[in-house]
C-alpha cells in the first residue's frame, strides 16, 4: 500500500475506475457490476474512484452495495464534487454525456462551498457508507475561479474538520493540476491520460511539482480510452477516432512488447507506475473478467530489454523515468 501525500491515507498500487459500472457508453446488468467490484477486490485492489458524473449516480450506489460487504477499514474510497445533480426531465437518456441511463438527473456545475458540501451529502446516501476518503473537485476546467475562491478551501475546511481525510482535483489536463499542487496545499490529484505511453505531458510540470511538493499523483487514462490495450483501426484514444500515427505507434510498441514475451497493456500499467510521485493506477472496467486481466497485466514483470528497445527505437523520449530505472 502507498499513502496519499504526507496523509497516511492508504492506496493499493492498482485502483478500480468505477466509470463503467456507472453504464459508460452501453448498460452493464447490477449483477455484472457487483461481480467486478468483488473481483477486484480478490485481486488486491483497496483503491476505488467514482463521481456522481458517472451514471448520474448510478456508479456510487452501485459501487457502495459492493462494498458494503468488506471491513470499512480495509479500503480506501474517493469520489468527486464539482457536479450536483439535481432532478432532471426523465423522459430521455444520458448517452451525449456517455452514459446509458435515463435521464432522471441532470449535472449542474458548482464549486460553491453549499455546492460542495451538498454533493458530497448526497454522495454518501448514494454510496450508504459512513465515510468518504478521498474528495476530488472534478474537471473545473472552466470553472478555475470558482474551484480556487471557493471549492478548494471548501475542501480543506471538510478535511480539517476530519469529514474527509485527503483532498484533490481531478483532470484530464496538467497545467491546472500543477497549479493547485503549487499553489494550494492538495493531498493529490488524478491525472488522466496525461501520463502515458503515447503522452507524457505530466513529466514536464506536474510530476516534478508533485515529487517536490509532496502530493500524490493517481494515474487514470493508462490506455488512453482504448488505443494502449487493443490498438486496431476503430480503437480511440481520448474517447475519440484515434489518429493514424498514433495508430501506428500504439502497433510498434504492441510488437515489441510481444517480442520479448510481455503484452502492450502489462507494459502501460508499467509505465504509469514508475515515477516515485505516482500512488496508484486506475483501471476501469465493466467485468469481473475486464478487471481480471488489468490485475494480472499490473503484475507480471516487464522485461528490461523491451524498455531498452522502446528508448532506442526512440519511442519513449530519452529521459522519461522507465519502470526498470532508479527512481532516484
Amino acid at each position: 500500500m502507498n499513502a496519499l501525500g504526507r496523509t497516511g491515507v492508504p492506496v493499493s498500487p492498482l485502483g478500480l475506475g468505477a466509470a463503467a459500472i456507472g453504464n459508460l457508453y452501453t448498460e452493464v446488468p447490477d449483477r455484472q457490476a457487483h461481480d467486478t467490484v468483488t473481483a477486484a477486490w480478490e485481486h488486491g485492489v483497496r483503491y476505488f474512484d467514482t463521481a456522481p458524473h458517472y451514471g448520474l449516480g448510478l456508479s456510487e450506489r452501485r459501487l457502495g452495495q459492493a462494498l458494503r460487504a468488506y471491513d470499512r477499514d480495509a479500503y480506501t474510497l474517493s469520489t468527486k464534487v464539482g457536479r450536483r445533480l439535481e432532478p432532471g426531465p426523465g423522459d430521455g437518456d444520458d448517452l451525449a454525456d456517455g452514459f446509458a441511463v435515463p435521464d432522471s438527473h441532470r449535472r449542474v456545475w458548482d464549486f460553491t462551498a453549499d455546492g460542495i458540501r451538498r454533493t458530497l451529502e448526497a454522495s454518501l446516501e448514494r454510496l450508504g457508507l459512513d465515510r468518504i476518503d478521498v474528495v476530488y473537485l472534478h474537471d473545473p476546467d472552466d470553472h478555475a475561479e470558482q474551484a480556487f475562491r471557493e471549492g478548494y478551501p471548501a475542501l480543506e475546511k471538510l478535511r480539517s474538520e476530519g469529514v474527509v481525510r485527503a483532498i484533490g482535483v481531478g483532470m484530464n489536463q496538467t497545467a491546472m493540476l500543477t497549479r493547485f499542487v503549487r499553489d494550494t496545499d492538495v493531498d493529490v490529484v488524478l491525472c488522466a491520460g496525461r501520463y502515458t505511453l503515447l503522452d507524457q505531458s505530466a513529466l514536464a510540470d506536474l510530476l516534478p511539482a508533485a515529487a517536490e511538493r509532496g502530493a500524490s499523483v493517481v494515474i487514470g487514462g493508462a490506455f488512453n480510452s482504448g488505443l494502449l490495450a487493443d490498438p486496431r483501426p476503430d480503437a480511440t484514444y481520448n474517447y475519440t477516432q484515434a489518429p493514424p500515427e498514433l495508430l501506428a505507434r500504439a502497433v510498434r510498441l504492441k510488437t515489441l512488447a510481444e517480442r520479448h514475451g510481455t503484452t502492450l497493456r502489462a507494459a502501460a500499467l508499467a509505465f504509469c507506475a514508475a515515477p516515485a510521485a505516482v500512488a496508484s493506477v486506475l483501471v476501469g472496467a465493466r467485468s469481473a473478467a475486464e478487471i481480471e486481466d488489468g490485475a494480472r497485466q499490473f503484475a507480471a514483470p516487464v522485461p528490461a530489454a523491451f524498455w531498452q528497445e522502446v528508448r532506442a527505437a526512440q519511442l519513449l523520449p530519452a529521459d522519461v523515468p522507465l519502470p526498470t530505472e532508479d527512481p532516484s
